[in-house]
């Protein structure tokens, strides 16, 4: 059998970014508490994204969106990462206020934003070992929440990949 490594490319990408997906679940957690959600943007959905963030950006004057966008556009998936905001209990301080009874509910706790951030990283290592091209987009996640495509959560995060002979991160404008 011979195989041309360009025929196959966007399932392996996509099964790459399952791997990512087990990364980022099994990232640490504050307290032990599964409050983050993962999913995977592959095939027509990341169309989908891609013109979300291109019409967001659009009507609110953010280039950034639009240039992101183009960049999903030529991604071949799209691994969000998101959380369901819920206060740890440690009356820490790092949200701002001086307790969890006092923070308003609209604010994250600072945990569930670390949480997002372990788990992103984890998924991102993962993407490095197997040398894949990423590019962590938090334009994609804030679009990607307005869609609806992590019900409940916040904090989204989107990492692009993608495989070819020049990163679509890299010079992007």
């Amino acid at each position: 059998m011979i195989e041309n490594e360009r025929t196959g490319r966007p399932e392996r990408v996509v099964g790459a970014a399952r791997q990512m997906m087990t990364a980022a679940r099994t990232a640490p957690k504050a307290k032990g508490a599964d409050i983050v959600e993962i999913a995977l943007v592959a095939g027509g959905d990341l169309e989908i994204l891609a013109d979300a963030m291109a019409e967001c950006g659009a009507a609110e004057s953010r280039p950034g969106l639009i240039r992101d966008g183009g960049c999903v556009r030529r991604s071949h998936a799209v691994v969000l990462v998101g959380a369901r905001l819920q206060p740890m209990g440690l009356n820490c301080g790092h949200c701002g206020f001086p307790s969890c009874g006092s923070k308003p509910a609209e604010v994250p706790c600072a945990f569930n934003s670390i949480d997002v951030g372990i788990a992103v990283g984890s998924a991102c290592a993962t993407a490095a070992d197997l040398r894949l091209d990423s590019r962590v987009m938090y334009s994609a996640g804030i679009v990607a929440q307005r869609l609806g495509w992590l019900p409940g959560c916040a904090l989204t995060q989107g990492i692009a990949v993608s495989v070819s002979s020049k990163s679509p991160f890299f010079d992007r404008g």
